[in-house]
């Protein structure tokens, strides 16, 4: 096989180069995929605008979709819902590969464990390069859970998967059950816009959305909230609402996508007695917050966080796409797409537009 192209990215402030680089020879228990889709997640933007630190050179993009182009012998030759699959499936994956052996991994926690290998987060250095979603193709470490797809299911859809779509099913499963709750969801990122989806199928009872985007409050709507609260000029408003309307004074879950100290803060208020939250995108450095421990204890509150996902998670997600991608705009969440030598214009487009997700077809 002859030479790929990739996106190296050298750090924060400093032009993308494109690159060719030779593809190395596979070793035991890998794939080697030819990238078809990515799209841009709001971690990739942190790294890029220097809100978060990852090794560089780096390949930036998780949230992939490619094919097949070879499995190693040793390969078991199934994905993760025991699926046979072959050169020319249409797959995604794990943002991670990890020790299914360690503790953590046992616990339920791969993400968490021995060895971790993070697609579009590690260090490109010969020959290993081929590793992030920037890039003509990638190479699937050992005990990376992948899926393949159907050809039907959009590649702009099916390469959030991996990444926000999955978190969100973790985020619900640490939330226990939904349906007949009240669920309150600050940040209507790409992250927000799939919770409350996921919680309309989950049979919430009603579902908010609050934000400081008019604009993604209007984009809330259409994914199956009940209520918007603009947070703009503070949360007297909301609270007020949330406290006299609904019949516990408060919600019973709220999930934070936001990562922003103030609107977790607000969560934290606007629960009801025995309430719980969640919160997962507190991803990069920011302020902390206050919480005052008495009312944690007198109004019998819990706090779950999460980062990444499990197995389940992902199946999860994938059995919720495939049933649901058509009755919510999720095709529409791609907001503008490029080709992989316009990654430079592709992000500076996410951050100065801030869309639910930008596309790169490669």
């Amino acid at each position: 096989m002859g030479p790929g192209n990739l996106i190296l990215f050298e750090g924060p402030g400093k032009d993308f180069i494109l690159r060719k680089f030779p593809v190395r020879d596979l070793a035991p228990g890998e794939i080697l995929v030819k990238n078809l889709y990515t799209t841009i997640c709001g971690s990739d933007l942190h790294t890029y605008c220097g809100l978060r630190h990852e090794p560089s050179p780096t390949v930036l993009g998780h949230e992939i979709v490619g094919e097949i182009l070879a499995i190693a012998p040793t390969h078991a030759g199934t994905d993760l819902k025991g699926q046979p699959i072959k050169p020319g499936d249409r797959i995604t994956w794990s943002i991670f590969a990890s020790n299914p052996d360690s503790e953590l991994a046992r616990a339920g926690m791969p993400q968490k464990s021995d060895h971790l290998f993070k697609y579009g987060h590690a260090l490109a250095s010969e020959p290993e390069v081929f590793h992030g979603g920037l890039g003509d193709y990638c190479i699937l470490k050992p005990h990376t859970a992948l899926l393949k797809l159907p050809q039907d299911l959009p590649m702009e859809v099916a390469a959030t998967l991996n990444c926000s779509v999955a978190t969100v099913a973790g985020a619900l499963r640490m939330a226990g059950t939904i349906a007949g709750k009240n669920v309150l969801i600050t940040g209507m990122g790409h992250l927000g816009i799939t919770c409350a989806a996921m919680c309309r199928q989950a049979g919430a009872n009603w579902i908010a959305a609050a934000d400081i985007s008019e604009k993604r409050l209007e984009e809330a709507i259409t994914f199956g909230t009940d209520a918007i609260f603009d947070l703009t000029n503070g949360d007297e408003t909301a609270l007020h609402y949330l406290r006299t309307q609904l019949p516990d004074g408060g919600v019973d879950i709220v999930f934070d996508m936001s990562g922003s100290a103030s609107a977790m803060q607000t969560g934290l208020q606007a629960l009801a007695v025995g309430g719980i939250a969640v919160w997962i995108g507190a991803v990069f450095p920011s302020a902390g917050l206050t919480v005052d421990p008495e009312q944690i204890i007198r109004r019998l509150l819990t706090i779950r966080g999460l980062h990444n996902y499990n197995y389940d998670d992902l199946i999860y997600a994938f059995d919720f796409m495939i049933a649901h991608w058509q009755r919510y705009p999720f095709r529409e969440a791609i907001e503008k797409e490029f080709s992989l030598s316009q990654a430079q214009q592709a992000f500076a487009y996410a951050v100065a537009h801030k869309p639910l997700r930008v596309g790169i077809r490669i």
